[in-house]
């Protein structure tokens, strides 16, 4: 059973508009991941994948991401919409934030035009900003939308929402 959609404002989306199968869409605003007192990645080329209840998953161009920041890829996970993915460490400063970062090599042809492209975990990093403004993590730890102000949820990913 899917929950009520929470009311929202002028400037704000609902997650329930969002569409299945996901959507692609590229994003001009500025996005930034901070790990260990470092910015390892900054972009205003990204992109956002919208579905129905997640809050946008963001990816960010291989050569936007800072050099050596990303461990060897490992096999990850396969996504019904998007392909087999590959999972990265984030190291930065003598710190290292197991399996943060992810990436589909050679996507489904709906999402070719994020062939390599990384997405960050915001829970496992610093900080990951849209703008100038701070995400909060998808909750549950296993999907990796970034909350900002204007996505209005319930959001999957909390107890009791394996099911939506």
């Amino acid at each position: 059973m899917h929950p009520t959609p929470l009311p929202f404002g002028p400037g704000q989306e609902s997650v329930w508009d969002y569409p299945r199968p996901p959507r692609l869409e590229r994003v001009a605003r500025r996005l930034r991941v901070v790990f260990a007192g470092a910015t390892v990645a900054d972009t205003v080329a990204g992109y956002r994948v919208l579905e129905t209840s997640h809050p946008p998953t963001y990816y960010l161009p291989p050569g936007d991401v800072a050099d050596g920041v990303l461990g060897p890829p490992t096999m990850a996970g396969i996504c019904e919409w998007k392909g087999r993915a590959v999972l990265f460490d984030v190291v930065a400063g003598g710190h290292r934030a197991p399996g943060a970062a992810w990436a589909y090599p050679t996507p489904t042809p709906d999402f070719m035009a994020i062939a390599g492209f990384v997405a960050f975990y915001a829970g496992a990093m610093e900080a990951c900003f849209v703008d100038d403004v701070r995400v909060e993590p998808q909750p549950g730890g296993f999907y990796g939308g970034w909350i900002t102000p204007e996505i209005v949820g319930p959001f999957k990913g909390g107890p009791g929402s394996m099911g939506w």
